[in-house]
């Protein structure tokens, strides 16, 4: 029985007996494993709970919200779930890791969604999928030292392959008798990515993280920069895998691929003040100085610094467009991409078809916000990365009548997007069912308050306002509980500090 089973089954015992206080001593005991106190309260109400509850009830057992009802397991969505939660309990994310795995197919990629109910999943176009599966497992090792996920045998999927100018199937997938190793699984995840086009980087298939650019490269041509990034991070955090399963040939093979990679986004991906979005199949391009839309596009910035790979000053250049360009201050948001697509001449998918200013066009999209943040405090500005993170905590749209008339959804979770143009600037879309709760607490967790945990080793790395004069974690991992108070006698962002 998995922890998430005994997890339910406990919870429905206590509400069937009409239990109250022992299942809210439950979600204590479970939800409290971990508590800060920052010198902000929005900060503080967000973290001790609440979207570890948002995540849990929403995003993993519901897998539903008032503003989608869906149910499925989204491949990507529900493996980046966990990223937060392994703070609470690592085998969530170990065992989310393991049934992913039985969702991808010989060929090395995988059904975009699927209902556990009827087996019935889609088989899609979609660049990143597979590789969320390796960055999944890549975490999960650094953060436990556990290897031993690697030797986990599970079975493939089989169907019929997408025939040429098929971007997506729906259908009835079944189990094939081939049974390989998580090791193996990311293996082919990686191999099937490493599918480059003219300008040295991967192709974006019919879309990327950003399921709205579906025509950008169905056609076989176009290329994603973001994409770009994010498997440069796996393959150079991949690499030394490799070589502790003695694959020094591969572990070559990738090195070799990775610098390649390297010197395409630092060229071909550099548009002059920040980094290009992706190549069209038709040769147009997102996210370049000359466009009337989508003239810069958030996620190519921050994954720069994220995956390590951008040129150093690139980073700081790319990052102040970001800032000049996607803030906006008078709204609380971090926009998406700028200026949102209306009536110009390209056209990127369905994306087009939102209003300017909703969700992925133009508006905020609350993983790719936080994806900023974690940017920020990456390259040490604590006063600009609490800022961002400040802004857009919901509690914070809702401290007067007049905001909460404007943003008009649930201040206690945080939303998948807000909208960013017009009328409509600064209302909530939907809440709930959106993976940006998990990222937004690791976003707090690790990279502002600076809880690290690598092969179960603890440390502290904050990167906060220079005004915080110190914070406290309390923090239960297994059996013990540790007590920790950060000072900064010194008014630093980050680096000094006494523990």
């Amino acid at each position: 029985m998995t922890v998430k089973t005994q997890h339910i089954n406990i919870v429905k015992y206590q509400i069937q007996n009409k239990n109250w206080k022992q299942l809210k001593d439950i979600g204590k005991s479970y939800y409290g494993r971990l508590q800060v106190y920052t010198p902000i309260e929005s900060t503080n109400i967000l973290l001790n709970g609440w979207l570890a509850y948002q995540t849990i009830v929403s995003r993993l057992y519901a897998r539903s919200g008032y503003y989608q009802s869906g149910g499925a397991y989204g491949f990507r969505d529900q493996l980046q779930d966990t990223l937060g939660l392994k703070y609470l309990d690592a085998e969530i994310m170990k065992n989310q890791i393991i049934k992913h795995s039985e969702h991808q197919f010989l060929e090395g990629d995988v059904e975009h969604w699927w209902h556990e109910e009827t087996g019935r999943g889609i088989r899609t176009r979609f660049s990143d999928d597979l590789l969320w599966l390796v960055y999944l497992t890549i975490e999960y090792i650094k953060f436990t030292g556990d290897k031993s996920i690697l030797d986990i045998e599970t079975r493939y999927l089989e169907g019929a392959i997408l025939e040429e100018g098929q971007d997506e199937k729906y259908n009835l997938y079944v189990k094939n008798k081939i049974a390989e190793s998580i090791y193996k699984h990311c293996i082919k995840a990686i191999e099937k990515s490493l599918n480059f086009g003219e300008n040295g980087l991967p192709k974006i298939g019919s879309g990327d993280w950003n399921d709205g650019f579906s025509t950008v490269g169905n056609k076989g041509k176009g290329e994603s920069i973001w994409l770009g990034f994010f498997l440069y991070k796996i393959l150079d955090e991949f690499i030394p895998i490799c070589r502790e399963k003695n694959d020094d040939q591969l572990a070559t093979k990738y090195e070799e691929i990775k610098q390649k990679l390297k010197k395409s986004l630092n060229t071909n991906g550099w548009d002059g003040r920040w980094y290009k979005r992706a190549y069209m199949d038709d040769g147009n391009i997102l996210g370049s100085i000359g466009n009337d839309e989508c003239r810069i596009d958030s996620i190519a910035q921050s994954w720069s610094i994220i995956s390590n790979a951008g040129d150093n000053d690139k980073k700081f250049i790319s990052m102040e467009s970001l800032e000049n360009h996607l803030i906006d201050k008078d709204n609380g948001i971090i926009k998406l991409l700028d200026p949102p697509f209306e009536k110009g001449k390209l056209e990127p998918g369905y994306i087009k078809a939102y209003l300017p200013g909703v969700r992925e066009n133009g508006g905020q999209y609350t993983h790719a916000a936080v994806w900023a943040i974690i940017a920020e405090s990456i390259l040490g500005f604590g006063d600009k990365a609490f800022e961002m993170y400040r802004m857009i905590n919901p509690i914070e749209h809702s401290r007067t009548k007049e905001a909460c008339n404007k943003y008009k959804v649930e201040p206690y979770v945080v939303p998948a997007d807000i909208y960013g143009a017009g009328n409509l600037a600064g209302r909530g879309g939907w809440t709930w069912y959106t993976g940006s709760s998990s990222w937004y607490y690791e976003a707090g967790i690790k990279y502002i308050l600076g809880l690290n945990i690598e092969n179960e080793y603890l440390s502290i790395k904050p990167c906060i306002p220079k005004n915080w004069k110190e914070y406290k974690i309390q923090y239960k991992w297994k059996e013990s509980i540790y007590n920790i108070i950060v000072k900064n006698p010194n008014e630093k962002n980050t680096g000094e500090i006494k523990v």
